[in-house]
């Protein structure tokens, strides 16, 4: 049977290996065939003995890329990058399935991982489409480093251009260079959603019910606010995303990876 590869990039201690312990779980258990699943940090204590660790470089035009995102106002962004680079992972044999740490899986995950072969699939951003613009949304993301290594290659060769041309975002980078190579492919947007967009209702709603998990979603992004933590105990810190404690988070996130891997590492 064929290995599906999953990825993930922890840099800095924002969040603690209970995300990437957690969010192994979630992947092992929501993909019919063995998995494969690397983090690339410089922060590996705590994180799960099964989960392979690949060193957090400092790419040689890492300065450069830097001085180019505090032009941005996007300090410490676009590390993600590294996970495009050629021959990173040794003995790889096919795509890769990846996903920032704030985010919880909630089903099946085999359609997103055999999604578009040879593209590298998003699901499209969801201000941006608002927007009318078609930068796809980075915390699940699809990819060869056999076929889109020029991700890397061509950041790489010119990082203040492309930084700039990209303003500052690691998404739009991705999704634009892929698009500009026919190597782009959507994911279904009821397949990925946001908490906050998707799974809270609007005041004064929000105030009265419960958030809720869409049908069909397999994973459910948490960007901006509430973070992951906050909404699962209930998130009072902003009227518009006021939000009741959320019960259904609770189990897929935290109660499922400990039945799974065991509380210490959940």
């Amino acid at each position: 049977m064929s290995v599906a590869n999953v990825i993930c990039i922890k840099w800095g201690t924002l969040f603690g290996p209970e995300y990437v312990n957690r969010l192994y779980s979630g992947a092992r258990r929501n993909i019919s065939r063995p998995v494969r699943f690397l983090c690339m940090t410089e922060h590996a204590e705590g994180i799960h003995p099964d989960v392979e660790i690949l060193p957090l470089p400092v790419e040689p035009f890492h300065e450069e890329m830097n001085a180019a995102l505090a032009v941005a106002n996007r300090q410490g962004a676009m590390r993600k990058i590294s996970l495009f680079k050629p021959d990173l992972i040794p003995d790889l044999d096919g795509p890769i399935l990846g996903f920032d740490l704030d985010v919880v899986i909630t089903g099946d995950l085999d359609p997103l991982y055999d999604l578009a072969p040879g593209k590298v699939a998003m699901r499209h951003d969801w201000v941006e489409k608002r927007r009318g613009r078609p930068t796809g949304h980075g915390s699940v993301f699809r990819y060869d480093p056999a076929l889109h290594g020029y991700l890397y290659d061509t950041l790489a060769a010119n990082p203040g251009a492309e930084v700039a041309k990209a303003r500052g975002s690691e998404q739009r980078y991705t999704s634009s260079r892929a698009k500009e190579r026919g190597d782009f492919a959507y994911i279904p947007e009821d397949w990925v959603v946001s908490y906050k967009h998707d799974c809270m209702d609007l005041p004064p709603l929000n105030y009265f019910r419960t958030p809720r998990l869409p049908e069909g979603a397999r994973v459910v992004c948490f960007h901006g606010r509430p973070k992951m933590p906050e909404a699962v105990e209930g998130y009072h810190g902003s009227w518009l995303r006021w939000s009741r404690p959320c019960p259904w988070l609770k189990d897929y996130w935290i109660d499922r990876a400990a039945a799974d891997l065991g509380p210490d590492w959940a």
